[in-house]
């Protein structure tokens, strides 16, 4: 009988998640993938996973799973209060997860998403070559409800290892590099300078497909209407009142607004880890 991980309650979201979805912008498919990308490769190499193998991403903790037979696991990313059956769990190293026991997470200290690897990787049916679940698009496995009964493959390619303490995530102000453009000439200076120097807040109204952020108002010197164009993760859009929107995981493939500069790649994981009320500034890269 495969091996299957039981939810018992999802929390305020949780995902099947793993690297993404690459090269299907044509066919309007986004990349999607875990917001945190290191934090997932990490929890997978913690427990002996290739690091494409899928895990699943819990949003401000709340998850709580079953095992139905003996599992490895392993928590990373987002590090809070955890146990398996009331004993405490420490972040970013494998732990063993026994018949029948369940794994419970509260809410994080700091950061936003955690990530559950289990050796073998959560096995659901692959969409476009991804187990990701694109919440815009509905591609991949439905958000995880109570009841959900998560398949566990068995292939590794390694030992499980350990890798010591776990550098904690920033709290409060995140710094975030970007480079300008490629509408970055359709706001004056004093724009950009407010978008270098000015701090930005993160509010409510963030998900995987993008994040609103609070601030000045970034006034654009061209008013044209801006026909769609292509965009990715870590796109800073302006919209119409001037706010300024950062674009997760799961954003379009194409959007109207006007990009005033994008977030480099290798920032993007921590991008993903804020939540509301922290806040960021933008530097150029």
């Amino acid at each position: 009988m495969q091996p299957m991980l039981t939810v018992l309650a999802p929390g305020p979201l949780a995902t099947v998640q793993d690297q993404g979805r690459p090269g299907h912008a044509v066919l309007g498919v986004s990349h999607s993938g875990a917001a945190d990308r290191a934090a997932l490769r990490l929890a997978n190499r913690l427990v002996g996973n290739a690091d494409t193998a899928a895990g699943v991403e819990a949003t401000l903790g709340g998850l709580q799973v079953r095992a139905e037979r003996d599992l490895l696991v392993a928590l990373t990313g987002a590090a809070g209060p955890a146990d398996i059956d009331g004993h405490p769990v420490p972040s970013g190293e494998p732990v063993r997860l026994g018949v029948g026991a369940m794994l419970r997470l509260g809410a994080p200290v700091t950061g936003l998403r955690t990530y559950l690897a289990v050796s073998g990787g959560i096995a659901v049916q692959p969409v476009l070559g991804s187990r990701a679940t694109d919440t815009l698009s509905g591609l991949g496995p439905a958000p995880l409800t109570p009841g959900t009964r998560l398949p566990v493959g068995s292939e590794t390619v390694s030992e499980p290892q350990r890798c010591g303490a776990v550098s904690p995530l920033p709290h409060g102000e995140l710094r975030l590099r970007v480079v300008l453009g490629p509408r970055h000439d359709w706001f004056p200076t004093g724009a950009i300078e407010h978008l270098l120097t000015l701090p930005w807040t993160v509010q409510s109204q963030a998900d995987r497909v993008g994040v609103r952020l609070s601030g000045r108002t970034l006034e654009r010197h061209r008013r044209a209407e801006l026909p769609s164009e292509g965009c990715l993760r870590g796109a800073l859009q302006v919209i119409t009142d001037g706010a300024l929107i950062l674009l997760g995981p799961d954003c379009p493939v194409t959007g109207g607004y006007p990009v005033i500069a994008v977030v480099i790649d290798a920032d993007n994981d921590r991008g993903g880890q804020a939540r509301p009320g922290d806040r960021i500034r933008f530097e150029r890269a």
